[in-house]
């Protein structure tokens, strides 16, 4: 019986050991440790392009959702990992945050766009998926004046295939952003968030 015991703590003991050792997160990396959060992983390749669409990003809090842009004709929807939906207000997110931007079509009404009784522009298809995560050193290959402190891109179409972007776009267009740690609608999060 006590032997029997034995076996069974050690044979427990390995399996623990193991499934901490060599797992596979949410973003398809194997990682050495296990994983406690929803960490994103360090890039291979090039700064831009190489974050990986979180499977389960859905289920995470919400930034913001139904962003309206009348001149893109889009609506979009930002999704932020729990890291980073643990940051206080005017603090600087955490290496770690990531978020993810859902761009759809904005539904048309003929040649206008169409909208909700309230004004509000209706969804039609989702068109893109946009990944902005932060970490230490991942900006830091990125030149001035397209820098956005540890902050990278990637870009998905609606299958998840990943897409070749131009992301100095989306560098330009966060840039100028530097005391709101290179984060759109960073006020408005706070003022709104938990009232989402």
């Amino acid at each position: 019986m006590k032997s029997r015991l034995a076996s069974y703590l050690i044979v427990s003991g390995l399996l623990l050991t193991m499934a901490s050792c060599n797992t596979s997160d949410s973003y398809g990396t194997k990682s050495t440790m296990a994983k406690t959060d929803d960490m994103p992983t360090a890039p291979t390749t090039g700064p831009d392009g190489t974050l990986a669409l979180p499977a389960d990003y859905k289920s995470w809090p919400k930034f913001l959702v139904e962003i309206p842009k009348a001149e893109p004709k889009q609506v979009r929807d930002i999704y932020i990992n729990h890291t980073g939906a643990r940051t206080s207000a005017g603090q600087p997110f955490p290496n770690g945050t990531v978020m993810v931007m859902e761009i759809y079509k904005a539904k048309m009404d003929g040649d206008k766009l169409a909208t909700t009784m309230d004004g509000k522009l209706i969804k039609s298809n989702l068109a893109k998926v946009f990944v902005m995560g932060k970490n230490e050193g991942w900006g830091a290959t990125v030149a001035e004046p397209l820098k956005t402190g540890d902050w990278i891109y990637s870009a998905y179409d609606p299958a998840g295939k990943p897409l070749m972007e131009d992301f100095t776009k989306c560098r330009a267009c966060h840039a100028p952003l530097a005391q709101k740690d290179f984060v759109h609608r960073y006020d408005e999060y706070f003022e709104k968030r938990g009232r989402m």
